[in-house]
């Protein structure tokens, strides 16, 4: 059994869309003390060029769940706009569908959760990976 008191998270994007990891998208770690206890932000970092967070803060002791918020809508707007100088033709309204992705769980005191984020214009999916 392990002797660590808090829980550790990392994260990393995956552009399914493209095949390739997801650079620059700005990520927020929050964590609560209980179902029911408001939300701490912790702080946050991007995505480096591997599309991974290395730098995610640590969570205090005592932490129940924690909160990840992906703010892609700059990863999808810079990613139309690189397009469209390629292919000035296909150009569409310029909305994203999911501007944000916030993904909450639950933590054990002394696990690692390393949660990616597989993200592509119209939808994305989650897991708990190793």
């Amino acid at each position: 059994m392990s002797t660590d008191t808090t829980a550790s998270v990392s994260t990393h994007v995956l552009d399914t869309s493209a095949g390739r990891p997801a650079e620059g998208v700005a990520v927020r770690l929050s964590a609560r003390p209980g179902r029911h206890a408001v939300w701490q932000e912790l702080g946050g970092s991007a995505t480096d060029a591997d599309g991974r967070c290395k730098d995610l803060p640590a969570l205090p002791e005592g932490t129940t769940h924690v909160r990840l918020d992906f703010e892609v809508e700059p990863y999808f707007l810079k990613k139309k706009a690189e397009a469209q100088q390629d292919a000035p033709a296909h150009r569409d309204s310029g909305a994203v569908f999911f501007p944000e992705v916030a993904i909450t769980f639950a933590v054990t005191a002394g696990e690692h959760y390393h949660v990616p984020l597989l993200l592509n214009p119209f939808g994305y999916s989650v897991y708990r990976g190793s």
